[in-house]
């Protein structure tokens, strides 16, 4: 397998995010009028969006803020909920590996479920070019921060009430990713068993974030019975 990072795979990248970008329009949205809610100013809200590039993250951190800050209660649940990233990097590393320099750590820095789930579908597919993931990441991260720029000016100019569908964006983007990355049948135990988790612990645990890490290392250790059985009797 030679992995290359090409121009073209760039372009490729660029054109595979573009309807994903849509879908983020409401996702921003939702992160901007909540960050105008809690007072951040329009140049706060913006390089948030630029530096962090995390919209669960963002979304758990402008939920708990408050005066003061409870730093730490915000920096577990950031913690919690991107600690998927750690087992979603490992499977890009032969496509990090091949990077140099700056685009080693923008692909490294960049990674986000959109870009993840296109990535692991060109790997899937047969496909190794590294270009792809990091015109993915280029046309996400330009749309995050344009929308949620926008959510601000949004969440200045009207009140929504937190029953207002708009809300509801950023669980049906990451319902979304899912389709892609199903592979059959085979696949509906793991998926079921961590979102059964999730909810049960959801209620349990005093961050929705650490419920669903419960959840995700429950559906993992299933999917991993059953590969290891699986190949326990092909052997």
């Amino acid at each position: 397998m030679q992995v290359v990072a090409t121009r073209a795979g760039f372009r490729r990248g660029l054109r595979l995010a573009a309807p994903l970008t849509l879908g983020l329009i409401p996702f921003g949205l939702v992160v901007g009028v909540l960050a105008e809610a809690q007072g951040l100013s329009a140049l706060e809200q913006a390089l948030m969006s630029a530096l962090v590039f995390a919209g669960a993250a963002q979304i758990l951190a402008l939920e708990l803020w408050a005066d003061p800050a409870p730093i730490a209660s915000a920096a577990l649940a950031a913690l919690a909920v991107n600690l998927r990233f750690a087992l979603m990097g490992p499977t890009l590393a032969g496509w990090f590996d091949a990077l140099r320099g700056w685009r080693r750590w923008l692909a490294v820095g960049g990674i986000v479920d959109h870009a993840w789930a296109l990535a692991i579908a060109e790997l899937r597919a047969g496909r190794h070019d590294a270009g792809v993931y990091l015109g993915a990441v280029a046309a996400l991260w330009l749309a995050w921060v344009a929308t949620t720029v926008a959510g601000h000016a949004l969440g200045a100019l009207v009140a929504l009430p937190r029953s207002h569908p708009l809300f509801f964006a950023a669980p049906a983007c990451f319902v979304a990713l899912l389709v892609p990355l199903w592979r059959g049948r085979r696949e509906a135990l793991p998926w079921a068993v961590a979102a059964a988790v999730a909810l049960a612990f959801s209620h349990l645990l005093p961050q929705p974030a650490l419920a669903v890490v419960c959840g995700a290392v429950a559906g993992a250790l299933v999917g991993a019975l059953i590969e290891t059985s699986g190949r326990g009797r092909g052997a």
